[in-house]
């Protein structure tokens, strides 16, 4: 397909978000099952445009003067991905599926409009609702964090040290340009593509399939690293999801101790399975998802365990740009109350002297330093774990755990990653440990 083809399908794809309501992925995939025409390479570069878009919606109406479907999508392939009115001009007319050319209006809108008068969250790219929120928590740099939010985000890998080293997925992954992620000893940093190029699918080379590595952001795989699980432990996973942080902690552990997976949700933990078997666990068990008489015989016995609670997944906004428009203010009190019931889940079974250990894929304090004084206040037998502590108990190299200390990641009680200070997904760890 021409750019000008791929700019109408943009359109299409976002005016069926728009009138039905339903997410990005899925009015992806139905456009590209009504036109099979489409190659691969098409379906990514209208993905590409789609999610741009969303990830710059609000900066994208703003200089455009209305958040149309056709405003979003010419705004994304002219501000975003840099093609000029000529540019776009000469492609529309080479293509006769292209939109209508453009209006005098949207001539003047991409030539010269810009952001200086913009209030701080359309220039941050986040909802209007959370302007208040951003600022408490990030202050002057709300702005910056907001923006780093709306950035295509890397393909990160953590290397599964059960099966292979780091300089070996290096060697095998070396055509994609891979490098050494900035901080996580196990991580793999594929950079971002621009304009219509797709990320490699990694999930099809063969070291994927031989469990030499996952797919996980570093922020991820520093949260696991943060916990503090150490070999020979007893680890339950409360909230393990597909059990990304499950296996990141059994390696973690070198197959020794116990890891616990478990999750409330009955339709998760399906697929973690295989994924233990491909990465060669054998030191993990999952339990019955939504059986939470499964957790009794771990009463009292857990070292750690890791509460990766629900959340209105803030910090993943550039993997998932669609969500942070969806997201309300109903939506953040409903996780707000699930968080609090996954961390009272979790008190019976520590250990004395033992931890829970709280994640968020959040940057909304209500989420994080909220929730961990709000346990505080109920559990007045655990005492909250001091970041210095958090890092410096984590198997990090001297220089990345300095890193980790000079950007500023300490909150009131725990450490707040995100793709402006950290270059990771949004995650917050906090530790809170019960009295010996």
């Amino acid at each position: 397909m021409k750019h000008g083809g791929i700019v109408a399908a943009a359109i299409d794809v976002l005016g069926d978000m728009a009138d039905h309501h339903r997410p990005a992925a899925e009015a992806l995939k139905d456009w590209g099952r009504a036109h099979r025409f489409a190659g691969s390479g098409d379906r990514a570069a209208i993905g590409n445009l789609v999610f741009d878009a969303l990830r710059h919606r609000a900066s994208i109406a703003w200089r455009m003067g209305t958040d149309t479907p056709r405003a979003l999508a010419l705004g994304a392939y002219g501000l975003v991905w840099g093609a000029t009115v000529e540019r776009i001009e000469i492609a529309f007319a080479a293509d006769r599926h292209s939109p209508q050319p453009l209006t005098d209006s949207e001539k003047v809108a991409i030539r010269t409009a810009g952001l200086d008068t913009a209030p701080d969250w359309v220039r941050g790219d986040y909802p209007e609702w959370l302007s208040q929120p951003f600022t408490d928590a990030y202050g002057d740099e709300a702005t910056a964090e907001g923006a780093a939010l709306a950035a295509r985000a890397p393909v990160d890998l953590r290397v599964n040290t059960l099966k292979a080293k780091p300089d070996k997925v290096l060697s095998a992954l070396s055509r994609f340009e891979a490098e050494a992620a900035p901080l996580s000893p196990v991580g793999i940093r594929l950079a971002p593509r621009s304009g219509p190029a797709r990320a490699p699918h990694v999930e099809s080379e063969a070291g994927y399939r031989k469990g030499w590595f996952e797919l996980q952001d570093e922020g991820s795989q520093l949260a696991a690293l943060l916990s503090g699980a150490a070999p020979g432990d007893q680890v339950a996973d409360l909230c393990a999801g597909a059990g990304g942080k499950t296996l990141a902690l059994a390696a973690q552990m070198a197959n020794t101790g116990q890891v616990y997976a478990f999750d409330v949700d009955r339709h998760r933990l399906a697929g973690s399975h295989e994924r233990l078997q491909r990465a060669g666990v054998r030191n993990a068990q999952v339990l019955e998802a939504g059986n939470r008489e499964a957790l009794k015989p771990l009463a009292g016995r857990m070292d750690m365990v890791l509460v990766d609670a629900p959340c209105t997944g803030s910090g993943t906004w550039r993997r998932r740009p669609d969500a942070k428009w969806r997201v309300g203010e109903k939506a953040l009190a409903d996780r707000v109350g699930q968080q609090a019931e996954a961390l009272a889940l979790a008190v019976p079974l520590v250990k004395p002297g033992g931890r829970i250990v709280y994640v968020t894929c959040s940057m909304l304090a209500a989420e994080n330093d909220g929730q961990v004084d709000a346990f505080l206040a109920g559990n007045t037998q655990w005492n909250a774990v001091p970041t210095s502590d958090l890092i410096a108990g984590a198997p990090l190299s001297e220089s990345a755990r300095a890193a980790l200390g000079d950007a500023n990641l300490a909150t009131r009680h725990g450490v707040q990653l995100s793709p402006h200070r950290t270059g990771t997904d949004g995650f917050y760890v906090a530790a809170m440990a019960r009295a010996a």
